[in-house]
């Protein structure tokens, strides 16, 4: 009975470390994504709310934030805690106007079964340009 136990701990262990390791990797792809799409860009003063007129230009990036592709300046903001955004959800932004700001509601929704499974908390947009 204590064997199964002790492998019982060690599956369960193995599953836990398994498990971080695969979120380490989401984040890392993510980084690695959003550092092409900033190639020979520079980063400019943060700023709370930018004009988002056209949605289709809104790119989530899993584990690590959104942004926001404005043609000549691309704008990045993340979350408070990037894991908040995962592989199974859909982010659903409540803007008033056409400017999406740090404070507006931003929810995760589950993408199959359709019910809330929490918000997001942005931090501010960082704009890059090409230098």
């Amino acid at each position: 009975m204590k064997t199964i136990a002790t492998f019982l701990a060690g599956a369960a262990l193995a599953l836990t470390a398994a498990s971080a390791a695969n979120a380490e990797t989401l984040a890392e792809k993510g980084e690695a994504k959003l550092a092409r799409m900033l190639e020979g860009r520079v980063a400019g003063e943060p700023v709370k709310c930018i004009s988002a007129l056209r949605s289709n230009r809104i790119e989530v990036i899993e584990h690590v934030g959104i942004v926001y592709d404005a043609g000549d300046t691309i704008y990045v903001s993340r979350p408070s805690d990037p894991k908040s955004i995962g592989r199974m959800d859909t982010m659903v932004l409540e803007r008033f106007g056409s400017q999406l700001c740090s404070s507006d509601v931003v929810r995760t929704v589950d993408r199959y079964a359709g019910h809330v499974t929490g918000v997001v908390f942005l931090n501010d947009f960082v704009p890059y340009t090409r230098g």
